[in-house]
């Protein structure tokens, strides 16, 4: 697999690339070690170096900068936890199956969850520059990868592919609020990476 040629056919031709997917074996050393390892690299440089070069704008204050040290420990953390929550994720994807008529397959639901994250990842760029956080909202467009990968991955009837989404965006909206309050509690940054 070629780290390139699968983020832009997964982005620009994902009912064609999930078929592909479905085909390769499941290695979920090779998915985490040449895949998520270089794309959750992204957003957690590009943090750190918005939060501690550039600065976060707090209003009535200005630019605050965090701490090197203490936005370096962040990011890494956060780059740790990227493996843990994809992982989760494909958990809840595989559990979830029988629910809505697809096929319990942890593989494939790891596969799922690791390409459905990849505008997450993309998106992160903007974090470097903080007047352009809110374009975070590409990384949505994830969503929407799922959505179109969960009939051909889990064998999802694909009239429920869609409550089917629902459902997992839920449970990663959740995990999400866990990891992001942990990360508040040790580091004492805000909450914008």
């Amino acid at each position: 697999m070629n780290l390139a040629e699968r983020v832009k056919q997964i982005l620009l031709s994902p009912d064609t690339e999930w078929r592909v997917i479905a085909r390769e074996p499941d290695d979920p050393v090779l998915l985490l070690t040449n895949y998520v390892a270089y794309l959750a690299t992204i957003p957690a440089v590009a943090g750190f170096v918005g939060m501690s070069v550039f600065g976060v704008a707090v209003a009535p204050v200005g630019a605050l900068r965090v701490p090197v040290l203490s936005g370096l420990l962040a990011a890494l953390f956060l780059y740790a936890v990227t493996f843990v929550m994809v992982y989760a994720i494909a958990l809840v994807i595989d559990a979830l199956a029988p629910t809505f008529a697809g096929e319990k397959n942890l593989g494939n639901a790891l596969k799922l969850a690791v390409y459905s994250y990849t505008p997450f990842w993309l998106a992160g760029i903007f974090l470097l520059i903080p007047g352009l956080r809110f374009l975070l909202i590409l990384g949505f467009y994830g969503l929407y990868l799922l959505y179109t990968g969960l009939p051909v991955l889990m064998r999802a009837r694909p009239e429920k592919a869609f409550t089917y989404s629902a459902v997992v965006v839920a449970c990663t909206v959740v995990l999400e609020l866990i990891i992001r309050s942990i990360w508040a509690a040790l580091f004492a940054l805000p909450g914008l990476m």
